[in-house]
């Protein structure tokens, strides 16, 4: 197998240089890509593993759902608000979730900071059942070749409580490894009891119902809880 020619080399350099201006490991891994034969094809390369550690942006174009690299563990973005501090700029108020352990902390973000955004392949399972007990996992099934994946808990947040039997879920993979887990948008739920009105001074009276996976919504008096399903939205 030839070396990479020199013209498919500066091509790539370019276009490199464009999408990930800054990255401090590019010009090493061109210049193994520029001495190395390749071995298999251009997606055997160093440079491929470059791309997608080095992709950085600013802190103001943080958003949910990202997920970053800080300080050697990767994070998923769970909010983030702009905020002003007068002379001291704008800055962005994160918070994030470790995707390992589970724990959320806030942090702050210099809108001119650079963050390591770590890309994800995002991909489509049923949900088959939850086991029981301390250290318990999501069990997942591809649809497509029927294997099971087993997640922790914690990758679908707040709405675990919503998982439902046979229900579409969607997990993000990083060298196939799940980081996070998210639910259809819109999840219909059964009310399984409605009580009566709550009357409260001032305020318009709410009544409450208890949906079968166990969570209470409240809603304005003379919602007919017992003969329309509840949505609950994420």
């Amino acid at each position: 197998m030839r070396p990479l020619p020199k013209r498919l080399a500066v091509a790539l350099r370019s276009c490199t240089a464009a999408a990930h201006g800054g990255c401090s490991n590019f010009s090493a891994s061109t210049a193994r890509i520029n001495s190395q034969p390749l071995r298999g094809g251009l997606l055997e390369c160093p440079w491929l593993a470059a791309q997608f550690r080095c992709a950085r942006l600013s802190g103001g174009d943080v958003k949910p759902g990202n997920h970053i690299e800080r300080r050697g563990k990767i994070y998923e973005v769970i909010k983030a608000q702009h905020t002003t501090q007068g002379r001291g700029g704008a800055i962005i108020q994160v918070e994030l979730r470790d995707v390992d352990s589970g724990n959320k902390l806030n942090e702050r973000l210099r809108t001119d900071e650079k963050v390591e955004q770590i890309y994800v392949a995002e991909k489509s399972f049923e949900y088959l059942y939850t086991n029981d007990g301390d250290g318990g996992s999501v069990v997942l099934m591809n649809p497509e070749s029927y294997e099971q994946l087993e997640v922790q808990p914690h990758l679908f947040g707040e709405s675990l409580v919503f998982l439902q039997d046979g229900m579409k879920v969607f997990v993000q993979l990083y060298d196939d490894r799940p980081l996070s887990a998210k639910i259809p948008k819109t999840v219909t739920c059964t009310v399984a009891e409605a009580a009566e009105a709550r009357k409260g001074s001032g305020t318009p009276p709410y009544k409450r119902a208890l949906l079968d996976n166990g969570l209470t919504v409240q809603g304005l008096n003379g919602t007919k809880f017992d003969q329309f399903v509840a949505e609950q939205s994420f």
